[in-house]
């Protein structure tokens, strides 16, 4: 259990780490119907990483089991497989980063948040969570390292929800934060807000090229 837990950690701060929808968290803890979108948006965010991890789980507790010690090459070639896909992220984000004095371009849907429904909160939490590419791959790495340590039931609901608990971290702070102290974090907020929107596309370059050359790396050691 312990050893799931290490290989997951760095995984899950990789989901964790994902300064838009920190940004979209934020927008709606300073928009007028904050509470409500706030608690959805999170709402989703969690359900979108349990169900995501979830599903990789199961899949990869099909894979052949071996020794502990015994190379296990079909989990390698799906470590190198996701590892390669998170450099071609990296490469895409490195050229995206806006050039000195340039405003970074936010998705469109960002205006929307001010009128959004609780429902629509949840459903976007649950896309940018379990949908968006970045981090469908991290949460396929999650899954395949606890669905392949045969760990049990119990252990894998909990290491299922060590990773939840973790990747939703940097959504579920800000917006439990925000319930408990609204005035205070408002400055705070916007002015973390304004320094992921600048800082987006370095910030993912840099997270998804680690990432990748620590799966390409768990990839090589399975063989």
């Amino acid at each position: 259990m312990n050893g799931v837990i290490g290989d997951i950690l760095p995984v899950a701060l990789g989901v964790a780490v994902s300064p838009i929808p920190i940004i979209a968290a934020i927008l709606m803890l300073l928009s007028p119907k904050a509470r409500v979108t706030s608690v959805g948006f999170l709402l989703g965010w969690v359900v979108g990483i349990v169900l995501a991890s979830t599903i990789f789980t199961l899949l990869a507790s099909v894979l052949p089991s071996g020794d502990d010690d015994a190379p296990t090459p079909i989990k390698g070639i799906i470590h190198l497989v996701l590892g390669a896909l998170l450099l071609v992220l990296a490469l895409r984000n490195w050229r995206k980063r806006p050039g000195p004095g340039e405003e970074p371009e936010m998705p469109k849907w960002m205006q929307a948040i001010d009128s959004m429904s609780f429902a629509g909160a949840a459903g976007l939490g649950a896309l940018l969570s379990g949908v968006n590419p970045k981090n469908l791959l991290l949460s396929a790495s999650a899954g395949v390292t606890i669905g392949s340590a045969a760990l049990g039931t119990g252990l894998t609901i909990a290491a299922i929800a060590v990773f939840t608990l973790i990747a939703a971290s940097t959504v579920l702070v800000p917006v439990v934060g925000y319930l408990l102290a609204a005035d205070r974090l408002r400055g705070p907020l916007d002015a973390l807000r304004g320094w992921l929107a600048r800082e987006n596309a370095l910030i993912m370059a840099l997270l998804l090229l680690v990432l990748g050359v620590v799966l390409i790396g768990k990839g090589i050691g399975s063989f």
